[in-house]
């Protein structure tokens, strides 16, 4: 971790230099990382809050970082509750994580205060505020994910394991991160964390703005470095707004990164550097590619610094300091093997010294008895010229039991009447018979005006 090992977020904004020259931006709200080392919109972190469990729900991402910086190395275990948490799940995560106490700035249900010691308000505003910080415990942060029930899994980090792939920087270069992820998510609270810990500035998108509003203000504010998903780049892409940007470096993570988002985000920016990194809220930050191709060098495997890779059952597994602990809850599976490596789940294949990214082992189409990626698909069908983005899903079919088919968002709507668009469907299907397996293709190309994608920045995937 950077500035030699602090033992909390407040710790390194202490010891960072040039505190002021560096901002946190908000949609309505902005203060420098020392106004905010320095403040409190807790009124202070008290007897209350001291190694007590505490849920973190907030609307606003800019109060969530101020009040991160105030309860790290003082509440025993943080959980990040993302925005979109389905309230009827708030009950199940406060009792899994032994919540004492709720710090947030909206309504809490009255189903959970019966749960919980008190609710602590956060104040709209960062008030000054001395407060003695003499006095630190390691923090658990406790981030939420996905559960196969419909309900989130509680996953435990550190500080430690969360700024594990974080590098020292040169402060002289001023840098300003932005990201398009929620910093209460593993892909946002990484760029927080690099902006907080190396003395970056950080614009974040507000939690009602509109992507052509952010992507004005990100570049009003001279955004240098910038984050997302494959599908948050497609519909920044899509965007008018696209160019009110001009980033020195481009970074995807959360979803495969096929060559045709690459090569467009090249295209747009060719001032940029673009790259992708390999990451799960369970496995940690395990690589980036730097070498605008999709995939991974096969060589980065048993040589990639303080992470081991290995490839068991075409299949990614990681062991590093920088994956997650465990996770929360008595019925918990664990969440790494005897040899200390998570399962990704993430299915690779070999081709040429390379490994690529084919589709999650938990996510195939079956036809016929033969599996089918759907981000396989997506990929050749988002590498032709007239698409934007894709996503491919099943159809129960009475023969072979499930077949293919591929919803698509189009670069440039066709004329009705004209016969566009059954040419262009006919184009698309020929492209992906002379690159897919026959089983692979889809049997229907249904062009729509956009795709669902979820508040983690991923596309929203039906169950097969």
């Amino acid at each position: 971790m950077p500035r030699n090992n602090p033992t909390s977020l407040w710790e390194s904004l202490a010891t960072t230099g040039n505190l002021c020259a560096r901002v946190l931006v908000g949609a309505d709200a902005s203060a420098s990382w020392g106004e905010l080392a320095a403040g409190s919109v807790l009124g202070g972190p008290g007897s209350q809050l001291q190694g007590r469990s505490v849920l973190l729900a907030t609307i606003d991402q800019f109060t969530a970082i101020a009040a991160l910086i105030e309860l790290d190395g003082v509440a025993r275990r943080i959980v990040l509750c993302p925005p979109d948490l389905p309230l009827e799940h708030l009950a199940f995560v406060a009792d899994t994580a032994v919540v004492d106490l709720i710090v947030s700035d909206r309504d809490v249900p009255e189903s959970i205060r019966s749960r919980i010691e008190s609710i602590v308000p956060l104040s709209v505003e960062i008030l000054p505020k001395v407060f003695d910080r003499s006095s630190q415990i390691e923090t658990e942060w406790i981030l939420l994910t996905s559960g196969t029930t419909g309900l989130p899994k509680l996953v435990v980090h550190t500080l430690a394991s969360l700024a594990g792939a974080i590098e020292h920087r040169d402060p002289s270069f001023p840098v300003v991160w932005s990201t398009f992820y929620d910093i209460r998510r593993y892909g946002g609270l990484q760029i927080f964390l690099r902006a907080a810990l190396t003395g970056a500035s950080l614009v974040l998108k507000g939690a009602q703005e509109s992507l052509g509003d952010f992507l004005a203000r990100a570049g009003a504010n001279k955004v240098t470095h910038i984050s997302g998903t494959p599908s948050h780049w497609r519909r920044a892409l899509m965007s008018s707004s696209a160019g009110l940007i001009s980033p020195e470096y481009v970074r995807l993570s959360g979803e495969i990164s096929d060559q045709a988002i690459l090569t467009h985000l090249q295209q747009q920016y060719p001032q940029a550097k673009v790259a992708h990194a390999f990451a799960s809220t369970e496995a940690g930050v395990a690589f980036v590619v730097n070498d605008g191709s999709m995939g991974f060098p096969a060589e980065m495997v048993g040589n990639t610094p303080n992470v081991e890779m290995k490839v068991e059952g075409f299949t990614l597994r990681i062991r590093s300091n920088r994956t997650a602990s465990r996770y929360l809850g008595e019925d918990s599976r664990p969440l790494r093997d005897e040899d200390g490596f998570v399962n990704t789940g993430d299915a690779l294949e070999l081709r040429d010294g390379r490994f690529y990214f084919v589709g999650r082992q938990d996510g195939t189409i079956n036809v016929g008895g033969l599996k089918v990626h759907p981000e396989e698909v997506e990929a050749v069908i988002n590498r032709h010229p007239g698409v934007s983005m894709s996503l491919v899903r099943t159809k129960k079919s009475p023969i072979t039991g499930a077949l293919v088919v591929a919803d698509v968002v189009l670069q440039t709507a066709p004329q009705p009447g004209d016969g566009g668009a059954q040419s262009l469907q006919n184009d698309i299907l020929h492209f992906c018979r002379g690159e897919l397996a026959r089983h692979k293709v889809p049997v229907t190309i249904n062009f729509v005006p956009s795709l669902p994608v979820a508040e983690s920045g991923k596309l929203v995937r039906p169950h097969a």
